[in-house]
Formats: structure tokens, sequence, C-alpha cells
């Protein structure tokens, strides 16, 4: 069975405050539908003043999902790498990325172990640097500082999570309360550098490149032998395609291929050269961004047979209109997951 995932960045282009409030709703009623039929994950993302008003606070989404999502099952074997002790609701929600440098460390600590009491071990954070010096700018945080700040977050992290006291920048601290996963909730280092690698092997921490990237897991482990230390690597496959299921992906395509593209442009508009994403795309137009096949629209059919280790469902694309969401949401889970054995 592979790994399921829905996907929520909440981009809307032009939206109004009653549209983006309608979407919000709806994605936290499709999560709870995705958890009812079995998906594994609720994947979001964090990303500041974006004109098509994408997600800039994962951990208040995270926080309505688990709220959405509790039931009383256990946890679904592999959902939650790294022994966490899940109650209540089953499916996880990861956090990937936020961007560590931004967040203050001890308020970052205190939020991901309420996060993690009230989900019973549900929730997986993936720290990144970012990309986009804007971002720095907008919160005043020096761009050229953020590999040491990346650096202070994570260290501080480890810390505070084991509740008891520590130096942090000259003084005595200690934060309460301590999270419910022992010893600490997952916390992967993200990104495509060495310096990434090499953080997250100093640490202990695993590691969660942005693409399929595997010289530099090779990398990593080897790290890990220098520093003495354990750790994995979660790397996105080789091919990771966005889905969205139709029963008709020519009408799909044409009614609703503008929203793929829009987040497509978005993204590699974002991207320079030594930016390695798993979400990379060079299309411009719809015929383009269908010939690459980053974004696949498929029928249940089509999406069974494709062998994918992970499928990654993106029902709320760029701006997709929710019923069409649902239409590609209640197909998955209902006419894909039952081909998959699930």
């Amino acid at each position: 069975m592979p790994v399921t995932v829905v996907r929520f960045n909440l981009v809307e282009p032009g939206a109004t405050p009653a549209s983006l409030s309608a979407r919000y709703r709806a994605a936290l009623e499709m999560a709870a539908y995705a958890d009812e039929h079995g998906v594994t994950t609720v994947q979001t993302e964090e990303h500041h003043g974006v004109d098509n008003n994408w997600l800039p606070s994962p951990f208040a989404f995270a926080a309505a999902v688990f709220g959405a999502t509790q039931g009383n099952s256990a946890p679904r074997s592999g959902s939650l790498r790294g022994g966490g002790r899940a109650t209540g609701g089953r499916i996880a929600v990861t956090v990937g990325a936020i961007i560590g440098p931004l967040h203050d460390p001890l308020r970052l600590a205190e939020e991901i172990a309420v996060l993690d009491l009230l989900s019973g071990g549900r929730l997986v954070t993936v720290a990144g640097i970012g990309y986009r010096p804007e971002e720095y700018a907008q919160f005043g945080v020096e761009w050229k500082r953020r590999g040491r700040l990346q650096d202070e977050l994570l260290e501080t992290l480890l810390k505070a999570w084991s509740g008891e006291e520590f130096e942090y920048r000259g003084r005595t601290v200690r934060v309460t309360p301590r999270p419910f996963t022992e010893p600490h909730p997952l916390l992967l280092v993200g990104g495509s550098s060495k310096a990434a690698a090499r953080r997250a092997a100093r640490l202990g921490l695993p590691f969660f490149p942005s693409a399929h990237l595997p010289e530099l897991e090779a990398y990593y482990k080897e790290r890990l032998v220098e520093y003495g230390t354990e750790g994995w690597t979660m790397m996105p496959t080789a091919e990771t395609p966005l889905l969205h299921i139709a029963e008709d992906p020519d009408r799909a395509w044409a009614e609703h291929g503008e929203h793929f593209l829009h987040e497509a442009r978005t993204y590699a508009s974002w991207q320079s050269g030594d930016i390695t994403s798993a979400v990379k795309s060079a299309a411009t137009t719809v015929d383009e961004l269908r010939a690459e096949g980053v974004y696949r629209i498929l029928t249940p059919e089509e999406c069974a047979e494709q062998g994918l280790d992970n499928l990654v469902l993106h029902p709320l694309a760029g701006g997709m209109p929710v019923e069409e969401g649902w239409r590609s949401l209640r197909l998955f889970c209902e006419d894909v997951l039952p081909r998959l054995g699930g």
C-alpha cells in the first residue's frame, strides 16, 4: 500500500475574505474525510506575503486539522515514522517545510509541544531555511545569518523538549509542557544542500531532501558516521507527481489546468539555478504542463496503475474550485484506494 498524502497550501488568487474562509473550512472537511477513508497524511507548508494568499501559518492549520480528525482508531502502520504514540485520530500532519529562521525558537518549541500533546503525536515538522529573501526582509531577519539561525533553532528545540533548564542567549530558561512523543516530536531537517545534510547529521536528526537526490543522501550517511550519530532519510521518490483525479482528464485539463499552471509558475518564479525542488516546472502553457508530468490529472484506473510509492493528491491546487477539489478527493478515496487495497 503506497503512502497517501493530501496536500493543502490554501492558495486562491484574487480571494475575498469570504471565499478564502470557505476554502479553509472545505480543507478541514476534506482532511476529516481523508482520515475516515484511510489517507496517511495531510501535508502543508509555509510562505509569507504572497499575492495568491499562500498559507503563512501552517501550525494553526495543523491544529485545526487535528481538531477535525479526533477519532478513536489507532494509528495506521507507517503513518508516524519515528515511534510516536498516537491516539485519537489517525492521520498525520506534515508541515513541510517551515522556514526555521523566521521562528522564535522558544515559542516554536512551545507551539510544537502543545500540538504534539493535542494530536497524540501526529505532527511531523520539516525545518528548512527557505529560498525567498523577501520573506526574511518582511520579518526583519538577516538573510546572511540564516544558517546560524537554523542551527540555533534546531539546537534549542531539542533542549527545550527535555523539560529541563538550559542556557539560551545568555539566560537560563525552561520550556513547558513537555511534548507527548518520546524522546521528542518528529523533527526533520529539510534542504537540498550539503550544509543541510551536515546539520541534520551533526544533530542526529532525520534528513528530508527537497527532491530525489541520492548523492546528497549518501553524503548525509557519511556525515552520520563522521559525527557518530544516528539518523535516516525521508527522500522523495524519483517520481512524485502532484495528482488530481477526474473521470474525464481532458475536460479537467481544459477547465482547470490554469490552476496547476498558476502554482507551477509561482514556484518557477521563486527558484534560481541552485534551488532543487520536487516541484520544478519549466512550463509556460497548460499544454506544456500536461506534457511534463509534474502535475497529472488521471482517471481512477490510471492512478491505480501508476505504480507510485507515494500518491500525493492536490485537490485545491492553485485556487481550484472547491467543488472540483471534492470531486477529485472522492474519486481518490472511493475509487482509487480500494484498487490499492486501502
